[in-house]
């Protein structure tokens, strides 16, 4: 089992933004008038409804049988994603809005949570533990690196920033609801399972997310293999997504891993002035 914890003097703080309601509507490629970049976000936005959903739906099932604080963070946990369920479907209106059919990637999302019907729910919750570390690398490398947002509107960039800082915060819940609901398993067993899951996980996140981006980008007109090259260029190179999370992705597999043993709060910090007016009383 893992010795490193999740910081007891944490708290988890869903913070009730609402962005984009005003009359301005982002533009096509909202993001420095990039079409690549601006996919690469759009695709992912499109994702997070139904998948969020799935995550709530996983980590609450375990609620019942936590201790206390544990129970308390998946509240919050519970809290936060519904508010950046909410959030992502007006963003998504705006795609929508400038032409883009996003029917075929939300039948992608449907056809992935499809799989998980019927499934013990420790499977599902150890499908979320993999999908949450993901979402949490990312959101670190996001608000870390300024640069991946530069140039966008600035709505835009305020929810895709709000909704990292609240991924930083609450990384450890499924891992910590998981090491729970594990609790009679050997290490051997438990890192075993995990260590699988995220492999399948990673080979269909990034299939999934890889094909819907291509997908918005061939609505532009946009397609071949110097497209798919501009993409691998901007997910690799600079200024590389992809290329940036993959030494904390790997982290994911050593023995003693815990999502906090990297503890990155000083990069809630940096963005949640911007939300103090918004703040919900903290869970602690």
């Amino acid at each position: 089992m893992s010795k490193a914890k999740t910081p007891a003097d944490l708290t988890i703080t869903p913070r009730d933004r609402r962005f984009g309601r005003g009359g301005d509507r982002y533009r096509r490629w909202w993001l420095n008038d990039d079409p690549i970049a601006t996919a690469f976000y759009n695709a992912l936005s499109v994702t997070f409804p139904k998948g969020e959903g799935f995550f709530v739906d996983s980590v609450r099932k375990f609620r019942d049988d936590a201790p206390p604080r544990l129970a308390a963070e998946i509240n919050a946990f519970v809290k936060q994603e519904v508010l950046h369920t909410r959030e992502h479907v007006a963003f998504n209106r705006h795609v929508t809005d400038q032409g883009y059919d996003v029917s075929r990637l939300e039948r992608r999302v449907d056809d992935e949570l499809a799989i998980t019907k019927g499934r013990p729910p420790i499977a599902n919750l150890a499908a979320t533990m993999c999908l949450e570390h993901f979402t949490a690398i990312l959101a670190h490398e996001l608000v870390a690196t300024p640069a991946h947002l530069a140039g966008g509107d600035a709505e835009a960039v305020a929810m895709w920033r709000w909704h990292a800082i609240e991924e930083i915060e609450h990384k450890g819940v499924a891992y910590d609801t998981w090491m729970h609901a594990t609790r009679d398993w050997t290490r051997l067993k438990r890192w075993y399972v995990k260590s699988l899951v995220m492999v399948i996980v990673t080979a269909k996140f990034f299939h999934g997310r890889t094909t819907g981006i291509l997908d918005l980008l061939d609505q532009d007109g946009l397609r071949g293999p110097a497209v798919q090259w501009r993409l691998f260029r901007y997910a690799f190179g600079r200024p590389g997504m992809a290329r940036k999370i993959m030494g904390a992705w790997a982290s994911f597999f050593l023995p003693g891993f815990h999502p906090w043993n990297h503890d990155d709060r000083a990069l809630i910090g940096k963005v949640d002035s911007n939300y103090a007016a918004a703040r919900m009383p903290a869970v602690a």
